[in-house]
């Protein structure tokens, strides 16, 4: 029988083939921490006595999260991880002065490659698979053990075969693919199982559209999510100075696959996870006829915070103004993304417009600052979570969608179609 890109992937790496159930240990190529969650990390990694990271050019610390700190706990919290960094000399660190939210960042700056194996103490590691990489999220402890080892055991997932057929449609974007595809089959629906993105409607998509479809593979319950390389991805790593040469897979005709999911992308409407679960999806259309008023919206994060997106949000805002009642947070995902977007007059659209432009951080998707939302307050957020409280107060509402339902909702006031 054949083999998926995530089989082959592992097979590489360990040397030899190996399929769907075995357990191997494996190296890994890009390990990525966060201000959050390295600081376990690091006390586990010191207090197993070892003195030198097994691969320190393939460990990441990314300063994301509460940066700049919002408080004094979340200074303490970021200084752990500075001062490993200084002391290790790390040299893929990134702060305030280099800053992004983890998982734009990385790829930005070619440090993870198509045919790489790559986890990170963030369950939204696995947006790198739209590059073609194995990339998960794992805890604080596996990540030290795969600092002071180079590598760690994985379970050989189980594959699932998403095939999108089809053109998308018009403000129909990788965010309503991926909410489609939760809507069918549950949050656990992929546990512990590759969600493999095929079809022809992959080459429409550009890269932004599948980091975001990637980026919530985790919401079904996936392992990773992965979609094979292509002209496109050639293309964003052609200006890329990569950390290691590009391999690039492919799934055998023969692989084998535990189901196979058919979408046509033709027939979609922009999808809406209304609360409290992203496989609460519905239609936009739907959506309307609720006439759902929001007190805030916010287009950004590791799903959204893509300079596509601000360019679809500041299409539509050009010349219009927020409502009244509605608040709109816009919040870039790395420094490069907010520079061009000066460049191009975005930012200039969306303070016009009467939104507030941030610096790059992680923090309203979890609710830490920057745009907490308040007691029975309803957002409409372009981020990959809609739990109870995940954005603030337990009472909200958090509507899940793409960023042109979001831009054009934060002008009407209302959960509003783009089209």
């Amino acid at each position: 029988m054949g083999q998926t890109i995530t089989e082959k992937i592992f097979s590489d790496h360990v040397g030899h083939e190996v399929k769907a159930g075995e357990i191997i240990q494996c190296n890994i190529d890009m390990v990525i921490g966060n201000d959050i969650t390295t600081p376990i990390s690091i006390k586990a990694f010191e207090d197993s006595g070892v003195e030198k990271l097994a691969n320190p050019d393939g460990f990441a610390l990314v300063m994301d999260h509460f940066i700049p700190a919002k408080d004094i706990a979340s200074a303490n919290q970021a200084k752990i991880s500075r001062d490993f960094a200084y002391k290790h000399n790390l040299k893929n660190y990134f702060d305030e002065k280099d800053m992004g939210i983890e998982h734009a960042l990385l790829p930005e700056k070619g440090l993870v490659v198509p045919g790489d194996v790559i986890i990170g103490a963030d369950s939204h590691t696995c947006t790198h698979g739209a590059l073609g990489a194995f990339s998960t999220g794992m805890g604080s402890t596996d990540l030290s053990f795969a600092m002071i080892t180079g590598g760690n055991w994985f379970k050989v997932p189980e594959a699932i075969k998403v095939v999108f057929t089809g053109k998308p449609g018009k403000h129909i974007y990788g965010k309503d693919l991926i909410l489609e595809v939760i809507r069918l089959i549950g949050v656990d629906g992929a546990l512990y199982k590759t969600l493999e993105f095929t079809g022809d409607t992959i080459a429409h998509l550009s890269m932004d559209d599948r980091f975001s479809l990637c980026n919530m593979a985790i919401e079904a319950g996936a392992k990773n999510g992965i979609v094979a390389v292509d002209d496109v991805t050639r293309e964003f790593l052609a200006d890329k100075d990569l950390a290691r040469p590009s391999k690039e897979f492919y799934s055998d005709e023969d692989a084998t696959y535990v189901q196979t999911l058919n979408i046509d992308v033709s027939k979609l409407d922009p999808v809406i996870a209304y609360p409290h679960l992203p496989s609460n999806g519905k239609s936009v259309t739907q959506a309307v006829t609720d006439d759902l008023e929001v007190d805030q919206v916010f287009i950004g994060s590791c799903t959204n915070g893509r300079l596509e997106d601000l360019r679809i949000a500041a299409k539509i805002l050009d010349g219009k103004k927020v409502a009244q009642k509605t608040r709109l947070i816009i919040t870039p995902a790395t420094q490069k993304i907010s520079l061009q977007a000066q460049k191009e007059g975005l930012v200039e659209i969306f303070i016009n417009a009467g939104a507030v432009f941030s610096n790059p951080t992680c923090g309203a998707c979890l609710g830490g600052y920057m745009g907490i939302i308040g007691k029975d307050e309803r957002c409409v957020a372009t981020t990959n979570r809609n739990f109870v409280g995940r954005m603030g107060d337990r009472s909200s509402e958090i509507y899940l969608a793409n960023s042109a339902v979001a831009a054009a909702s934060a002008i009407t006031g209302k959960i509003t179609d783009p089209r």
